[in-house]
């Protein structure tokens, strides 16, 4: 080997090895389960609500007659979810599907407007590697979205075969919930709500590892990707809300914050304009990631209640 070709291969080795170091790192910061110190300093969250004004309805949920539940999931985790039970019989349950880094009780303001002002049970599971589920990694609603079918099932069987079953989630919750939408599902789903979901786990990373880092997607992110795949079984291109809201057949409620910079509106367009079934987007003005049910809570609600009347019978 001559010395040209030699340094070559030295050089592309050590790149190599560089860009596995980066991706097992940017693997740690983004999918390993364990607290995100990155998020607590980002400035596109400084107009979002934090995890404790989050949790505000936590009070509430306590004084609940809450029913935990478990499922096993395909791949032998043990999840979790609360289940609320309406006062008043009914034949309605919302699934309601908490954000990135966080827990079924920061769903807690949704659950009491489902439960007391709407007339619905309620089932906030924690997703896999949050909360009081097992699971090392996060899914980006990739894996999520076979977890979930699992729980429409229980509610099937917990409920009766004429329930009626709204999926509802905010952030990465709403993009599990359009990826569920991709798959097949029990006519008992009647309809899905998506807030400030992005639009692909390899979009949303490649968006903030050029926020938070300065840096290009590519090659860290391609990195990363396979060593998620190495590491918790899925490629970044797999979690794709984009490609599975292509094949829904429901009806969608998209709705975004104008000023979400955490995840960037332009994604709510890309989605909305992806789906073929019956679908509206709501975009509330001046609302920041995740804020939008409090930001503009009347616009909110009559959009989302004007849906649920076309949907739910």
């Amino acid at each position: 080997m001559n010395n040209t070709a030699s340094i070559l291969l030295s050089a592309l080795v050590l790149i190599t090895g560089l860009l596995v170091l980066a991706g097992n790192y940017f693997y740690n910061v983004s999918i390993f389960r364990r607290k995100k110190e990155f998020l607590s300093n980002d400035p596109d969250l400084k107009g979002a609500k934090s995890g404790v004004a989050w949790d505000s309805n936590k009070e509430w949920l306590q004084q609940q007659a809450i029913e935990e539940l478990t499922i096993e999931s395909h791949d032998k985790l043990r999840l979790s979810a609360m289940y609320l039970s309406c006062p008043t019989p009914t034949s309605r349950t919302a699934i309601l599907l908490h954000g990135y880094n966080s827990w079924r009780g920061s769903m807690g303001s949704f659950a009491q407007y489902y439960l007391e002002e709407l007339g619905y049970n309620v089932l906030l599971p924690d997703l896999r590697g949050h909360g009081e589920s097992e699971g090392n990694y996060i899914g980006f609603g990739w894996h999520d979205r076979k977890d979930i079918l699992q729980w429409i099932d229980l509610i099937l069987e917990k409920t009766g075969s004429n329930t009626q079953i709204v999926l509802h989630g905010v952030s990465m919750g709403g993009a599990t919930v359009l990826m569920v939408s991709g798959e097949e599902l029990p006519c008992n789903v009647t309809c899905i709500v998506s807030d400030c979901a992005f639009n692909s786990a390899s979009g949303i990373l490649a968006y903030q590892m050029k926020r938070m880092y300065k840096l290009p997607s590519f090659p860290v992110i391609s990195f990363t990707s396979l060593i998620c795949k190495l590491r918790a079984g899925y490629y970044f291109r797999e979690a794709s809300a984009l490609n599975q809201v292509s094949s829904s057949k429901l009806p969608i409620l998209f709705i975004h914050g104008s000023a979400d910079r955490f995840v960037p509106t332009e994604m709510a367009h890309q989605l909305y304009k992806a789906a073929f079934c019956p679908k509206q987007l709501l975009v509330v003005q001046e609302a920041a990631h995740g804020t939008s049910f409090w930001k503009d809570s009347v616009t909110y609600k009559n959009a989302l209640e004007e849906f649920l009347r076309k949907y739910v019978k």
